[in-house]
């Protein structure tokens, strides 16, 4: 089942008055990954729409310093690794600060509010205490706060979707306006919590297209009737909050994950919104063992809460 909207997708739309009073606070993680840029370029334009501020968080990975020059040996190894764990955490304190030197000259030049951490420890704890005084949070696909090895994959992504109290809206690769948005439902807790905070905060207005997505393994007729009342029910929840031009796309069949990206990039999709952690495919798409496909696969950004 499924009904589309007329094709209007990139007129200029005004400012969504509830999400002015919403979001007060955007915090953005800084790191020296090419998307970075990106996810300042989201909380701008987030900012410009809201009059929030936004802080720029840069932190220097003490642990992995400490687990990279290792411990124990002689007195005279000893002190050699001192000696490269000090080198190591003065290059990553230079390059920490010269994240933030670029996010304030960006900042300033575009005339928004903000303020600067740089903080020192492991890097998820530092951004999920960080986000428990914010609204909302922009960052890259895999950040390296882990300086001197940029390439090194991280779990640190997996780790402040899980904890954090606030969510997160994942970048791609390039800034694109958010005008069309897919919305994954499964009817877990995690799904319908995500679509609740997302109904609730509304980051980019309610002037939106949504297309509301369910696929079910199940073929059966009662499995059918629960997936059309599911949609129904997140239909009238989100018009309750003001989103008027909402579609509704009922599949059935396996392979949740690369349906879903298909749909999504069929319709032009600029945001996939998505319980990290439901009990269908969305939950091993979002973060299994080898990062699964909605975050190795897609290029959409993902807007993910626990």
């Amino acid at each position: 089942m499924e009904r589309d909207a007329p094709p209007d997708r990139r007129r200029s739309r005004p400012p969504s008055p509830s999400t002015r009073a919403m979001i007060k606070r955007i915090l953005v993680a800084l790191d020296p990954d090419a998307d970075t840029r990106i996810a300042t370029h989201y909380a701008m334009d987030l900012a410009r729409r809201t009059g929030a501020e936004i802080t720029g968080l840069a932190v220097v990975d003490t642990k992995h310093i400490v687990a990279e020059t290792g411990i124990g040996g002689s007195i005279g190894a000893l002190h050699y690794a001192e000696k490269i764990r000090r080198q190591m955490t003065e290059k990553a304190r230079d390059i920490a600060q010269d994240l933030i030197d670029t996010f304030v000259g960006t900042l300033d030049e575009a005339g928004l509010p903000h303020q600067e951490l740089v903080m020192d420890g492991t890097p998820a704890d530092l951004i999920v205490d960080a986000l428990n005084f914010h609204d909302i949070l922009f960052v890259g696909r895999d950040p390296h706060f882990f300086y001197n090895r940029p390439d090194r994959p991280t779990d640190t992504l997996a780790r402040v979707v899980k904890r954090g109290v606030a969510p997160a809206v994942v970048v791609g690769p390039a800034f694109r306006p958010i005008r069309r948005v897919l919305l994954a439902c499964d009817g877990s807790a995690p799904s319908i919590q995500t679509m609740q905070r997302f109904a609730q905060l509304q980051p980019f207005g309610t002037d939106l297209t949504v297309d509301l997505v369910h696929i079910r393994e199940d073929t059966g007729e009662a499995a059918r009737h629960r997936a059309d009342l599911l949609l129904h029910r997140t239909r009238t929840y989100l018009e309750a909050h003001g989103f008027q031009t909402l579609n509704e796309t009922s599949m059935e069949g396996d392979h949740t994950a690369e349906r879903l990206l298909r749909h999504a990039e069929h319709h032009e999709a600029d945001l996939i919104v998505a319980g990290a952690h439901s009990v269908s495919a969305v939950r091993r798409i979002a973060f299994g063992s080898t990062t699964h496909a909605l975050l190795d696969q897609s290029t959409i950004p993902l807007f993910l809460y626990h």
